[in-house]
C-alpha cells in the first residue's frame, strides 16, 4: 500500500481497510504458529501496512480537529 493512495480514501474506507489488515495479520500469526507460513516477510508487511493506515487516520483526525 502506498501512503499517497491511502490519503485519497475516506476515513470509513480506511477503517475497513485497517480491519482487513488486522485479520490478515492474525491469519499470518496463526500460520506461523502452526508452521504453515512460507514467507515470513509477509508478517512485517502486514504490520507496517496497518501502522501506515493508522497514521493516516490520525493525520485526518488531527486535520479535522484543527479546522474546528
Amino acid at each position: 500500500m502506498n501512503a499517497k493512495d491511502l490519503r485519497e480514501k475516506s476515513p470509513e474506507e480506511l477503517k475497513t481497510a485497517l480491519a482487513d489488515m488486522k485479520k490478515e495479520a492474525f491469519n499470518l500469526r496463526f500460520q506461523q504458529a502452526t508452521g504453515a507460513i512460507e514467507n515470513t516477510a509477509q508478517m512485517k508487511k502486514a504490520r507496517r501496512n496497518a501502522a501506515r493506515v493508522k497514521t493516516i487516520l490520525n493525520e485526518k483526525a488531527a486535520a479535522a480537529a484543527a479546522t474546528e
